[in-house]
């Protein structure tokens, strides 16, 4: 296998984003090899490299420190703006204007700048100054709604599952701008509303509803738009052990038959087709259940699979370590140097590989300001002595 460059070395990212939709797309770019310039300040609680969110997302990064209540950091980060090929921000619409180097102000000097706003909301519309995570765009986008159990819409997913969509459709958008850029030559503003990226993974709700008048519900592990059983998760042996099935065919259910020996219940003449199983699918699931209790949930799992019958082992964090599939493929690899506040870390690998510009270097996430006179003698030529004076009156803090 060949070694070239990364796929997006020599790009450079200016990253104002903060907690995690933003920064896992930035953290794409920077994997992938792009010069990613982490701007933070200490006049931003909550967003320093204590926090697990930042050690997480912000590997591969520069950190750069710039109180932007100071005009002369104000000027020193439109120098930057007009250097970058991306400036990229998940703050509430307007922010970067009021600061001096929104994309309009910016592009005069710089036409070849990509601006992306990865607001919750987007810019226009009663709700775009909204102040979101990912809670309340689950709860607005309808996704709450349906990823509880019947009878409970209260539920919702319990993890930011919308802000790895955004940092996704994030890193997609750069990558087709910068395609865009190659053809005409000229940059553009991208805007990104998480709360339409969230409703685009109910589509099929809305579809039913503007179609058949249907309002979806919350469904559990049923699936709502497939006549599919048994469909679920089924308690194995151990403490709160558990294996998934999803038998989407009569010819997968013919072999979880033989896998579990062929028992006479699973005879019914019912259960010899999808539509019957889906009709009494509480009682098939209690059967099922009543199969897989006393067995090693990996047993079910390898007995299925080698049957054709889709099965996998709800695996916990503390799965992973042991885990052959992940070992196999490198998936999670110790980052060498120490990170300063919580030690030894790690990576879970970009999940791309790239036949001739492998994706190999993970480096920890840095602390605040600790970039700052790399990066300001790469990107602005600034001399050491500069950066120090900086340092010394506030502004690059």
């Amino acid at each position: 296998m060949s070694s070239g460059p990364l796929p997006l070395a020599g790009v450079r990212v200016l990253d104002f984003t903060h907690v995690l939709a933003g920064p896992f797309a930035t953290r794409i770019l920077g994997d992938m090899g792009a010069d990613v310039v982490k701007v933070n300040s200490a006049a931003r609680p909550g967003n320093t490299p204590l926090s697990a969110y930042y050690v997480m997302w912000n590997r591969n990064k520069r950190a750069l420190a710039l109180d932007m209540a100071r005009d002369e950091a104000k000027a020193l980060c439109r120098r930057l703006c007009e250097r970058a090929d991306i400036v990229i921000d998940n703050f509430s619409a307007g922010v970067l204007d009021r600061w001096g180097i929104g994309y309009e102000s910016v592009r005069a000097a710089n036409p070849g700048v990509i601006y992306v706003a990865m607001s919750g909301m987007g810019e226009r519309g009663p709700w775009s100054s909204f102040v979101t995570y990912a809670p309340t765009v689950h709860a607005l986008a309808g996704i709450t709604a349906l990823v509880g159990v019947p009878g409970r819409e209260d539920i919702g997913i319990g993890f930011s599952y919308n802000d790895h969509l955004s940092g996704l459709h994030g890193a997609v958008a750069v990558l087709a701008a910068l395609e865009a850029r190659r053809s005409t030559g000229s940059g553009q503003r991208i805007e990104l509303s998480q709360l339409e990226v969230g409703a685009q993974f109910v589509a099929p709700a809305l579809l039913d509803y503007f179609a058949n008048g249907r309002v979806a519900e919350a469904s559990g592990n049923d699936l709502p738009y497939d006549v599919a059983a048994p469909h679920g998760c089924y308690p194995c042996a151990g403490d709160d052990r558990w294996v998934a099935i999803a038998v989407m065919d009569d010819a997968q259910w013919a072999s979880l038959r033989t896998v579990m020996g062929d028992p006479e219940w699973a005879r019914d003449e019912r259960y010899a087709t999808a539509a019957g199983r889906v009709a009494d699918r509480r009682a098939l699931d209690g059967s099922v259940s009543a199969w897989t209790r006393d067995l090693d949930a990996y047993e079910v799992q390898t007995r299925c699979q080698a049957a054709g019958v889709p099965a996998g082992v709800v695996q916990t964090g503390l799965d992973f370590a042991s885990d052959p599939q992940f070992s196999a493929t490198d998936f999670l690899t110790p980052i060498a140097e120490p990170q300063p506040a919580v030690g030894q870390s790690y990576a879970d690998r970009l999940p791309l590989r790239f036949s001739r510009s492998p994706v190999t270097e993970y480096r920890r996430s840095r602390m605040l300001g600790e970039d700052n006179a790399a990066v300001l003698g790469d990107w602005l030529d600034m001399g050491a002595d500069e950066v120090a004076g900086g340092e010394a009156e506030g502004y690059l803090r």
